[in-house]
């Protein structure tokens, strides 16, 4: 039995090393949901929703709970993952779900479109469109419509901080900008113009006006709380990303906390979220510390 033991613990550090890497590399990170999975990071949570179609470019999202869910509305947690805006899909990331669903959310994980088939804004509209979905229908499995706050990592922090300072978005879609509670955007993007990366030149392509492109330009006093998250060894987003738009914001007065993980690269913070990574930083403990401070809860 020991033995036994011995190897299945080698056998899962092998399988975790390799899921370091498959996100280093942008790569599906299935692997890592699958040992966040046989860690019990699915324990007490449920999906209760796969595959749902919502808004008009045939996308489709996932909702997650806790399991055996109290009768009374729960805070919502809208989850957008990352890939630079041309990789991912939903169901790679269940290890960022279930993080919150264990916490008390429901989680819900939209799908957008990617680059090279469309360029800005049309993901940035994709999240707005999921968004819509969840004012209209999150209360259907346990959510409460008037307790949303959203996040995402890398591209998808982009797009949580988009779509909670852009009022254009939520607008045209008929939504009420203050829909959105607070925001934590992890390791995003928000002040990166001139586009000097081929990922940053793909996805906006075409785009008339740079600096309407960066979450930065609408900085808000009214915008909602957010806490930024960034990596001392992050070299794909850089952290003064983070602090850019942090100073603009507090320069307003907004609301807004700074939050950097000096040891943390680029993927490490949103593999911190997932049971076998948690230990490496309190990812997931210094946001919802956060957002217990907020509406959102």
């Amino acid at each position: 039995m020991k033995r036994l033991l011995i190897g299945l613990g080698a056998l899962l550090a092998v399988l975790l090393g390799l899921a370091g890497a498959a996100y280093a590399f942008v790569e599906p990170p299935r692997i890592l949901s699958w040992a966040d999975a046989v860690m019990g990071g699915g324990r007490g949570v449920e999906r209760v929703a796969e595959g749902v179609p919502f808004g008009t470019t045939g996308q489709r999202l996932d909702v997650y709970r806790p399991a055996a869910a109290s009768a009374g509305s729960r805070p919502v947690m809208v989850f957008f993952y990352g890939g630079g805006w041309a990789h991912g899909e939903r169901g790679e990331y269940p290890f960022a779900a279930r993080a919150f669903a264990r916490a008390g959310y429901v989680v819900v994980v939209p799908d957008y479109r990617k680059v090279p088939g469309v360029r800005f804004p049309a993901f940035v509209q994709d999240g707005a469109q999921a968004l819509r979905w969840v004012r209209d229908h999150v209360a259907d499995y346990g959510g409460d419509p008037n307790r949303v706050a959203v996040s995402g990592h890398s591209a998808g922090g982009y797009l949580t901080a988009m779509l909670a300072l852009d009022r254009r978005w939520l607008l045209a879609e008929g939504v009420d900008p203050r829909f959105i509670k607070a925001g934590v955007p992890m390791c995003g993007p928000f002040d990166f113009f001139p586009f000097n990366k081929k990922r940053s030149i793909d996805a906006f392509k075409g785009a008339k006006d740079g600096p309407m492109t960066q979450p930065i330009t609408f900085a808000r006093a009214d915008a909602p709380p957010l806490l930024l998250l960034s990596a001392g060894k992050d070299v794909q987003v850089g952290a003064h990303n983070a602090v850019n738009l942090a100073a603009r914001l507090r320069t307003l007065g907004a609301p807004v906390v700074h939050r950097d993980y000096p040891e943390l690269s680029h993927e490490a913070v949103a593999m911190a979220l997932s049971v076998p990574f948690r230990g490496t930083a309190p990812v997931l403990a210094d946001t919802l510390a956060f957002l217990k401070r907020t509406p959102a809860h």
